[in-house]
């Protein structure tokens, strides 16, 4: 009688569980938390099946039923360890949906989601069909070390990659500039490297490990405006404050530039020639700091004409030539032959 009641709650979570991989599988990875929840009913539900028939699918059961039966057991057993994974997998997953990060991430998931997976495959070897879990892993310990000699430059792009998303110095979408003149917007972050797309529109592959060593900036946090610099030369025929003062209306007749805070004009330096002019304007993004200093350059040129002003040549373009070379002394001339 028991093994008749035994073979029946076997049969009840067989359907349960190919049911719910069915309905796992026809909801798709797009809809997160119905299918959380719809695995937790049917992970629920063979777990009562089971625990109603005094069944505890987590311990090794010996003297069990052979025949049918014992098929029915073993292949519920192993339904409810992969309903468990999947339930577990879930929760992961919508953890990260909500925390609206999938794409930073995405290594963490994957390496819970193989944590996982191994756990409950080790699980199934162990109280499904009592093989030593003990030997196995003892064995798959000294495969491990062995592998991890073999793929130690592999290993160590995977772990900086953890590294990197655990400390989150930049995320995807994230314009960022390295220590060697590297910059752009970061487009990809995988298991071994992190793809940045350039301002001349090339894609460059950062190995991990090597991303991980080097200084990194990021020109979008706190924001994404990013300021420029401009040096400009005045020639010194007017006062200072007039030359402030054109320069000041030109920046605000940008459009490419933001506003505010307003831009500066700061006065660097004067001699007898120039008056030496730093621009000081912020952008809206790294990428657009090309159009912006055309259009200010542009408009500069138009207000210091309206305006009488003129620029003046640099300060290493005019030659010091000494006192005493400024003599001209006549070049004395040879007797004419006869």
């Amino acid at each position: 009688m028991a093994d008749h009641l035994h073979a029946l709650t076997f049969a009840i979570v067989d359907i349960l569980g190919v049911i719910g991989i069915l309905v796992w599988h026809a909801q798709g990875k797009e809809r997160p938390t119905p299918r959380l929840i719809v695995q937790i009913l049917f992970f629920a539900s063979m777990t009562a099946t089971l625990l109603s028939s005094g069944i505890l699918p987590h311990r090794v059961t010996t003297g069990e039923a052979e025949g049918i039966t014992a098929y029915l057991g073993t292949s519920a057993r192993i339904l409810w360890w992969v309903h468990l994974a999947w339930a577990t997998i879930g929760f992961v997953r919508l953890y990260i949906v909500l925390d609206r990060r999938p794409q930073e991430a995405r290594l963490i998931q994957d390496l819970i989601v193989a944590g996982v997976y191994l756990g409950v495959t080790l699980s199934i070897i162990g109280f499904v069909f009592g093989a030593p879990i003990g030997t196995l892993v003892a064995t798959s310990g000294v495969v491990a070390i062995i592998l991890g000699l073999a793929l130690q430059n592999t290993l160590g792009d995977v772990f900086s990659g953890v590294a990197l998303t655990l400390g989150r110095p930049f995320s995807i979408g994230d314009w960022i500039q390295l220590g060697d003149g590297t910059e752009g917007r970061v487009i990809q972050n995988n298991w071994r490297s992190t793809q940045i797309l350039t301002p001349a529109h090339n894609v460059v592959v950062l190995p991990n490990s090597a991303l991980a060593k080097v200084s990194l900036t990021n020109l979008t946090r706190p924001d994404e405006t990013h300021l420029v610099i401009l040096a400009v030369r005045i020639a010194a025929d007017r006062q200072p404050s007039a030359i402030e003062a054109v320069l000041a209306a030109a920046l605000a007749d940008c459009s490419c530039i933001v506003q505010e805070p307003r831009p500066v004009v700061a006065l660097k330096g004067i001699d007898t020639i120039a008056v030496d002019v730093e621009l000081q304007f912020r952008v809206t993004s790294p990428a657009n700091r090309t159009p912006a200093r055309n259009e200010i350059i542009d408009v500069i040129s138009r207000h210091c004409a309206a305006n009488g002003l003129s620029f003046a040549m640099p300060a290493h373009a005019y030659l010091s030539v000494p006192n005493d070379l400024k003599q001209v002394k006549p070049v004395p001339t040879l007797p004419r032959a006869l």
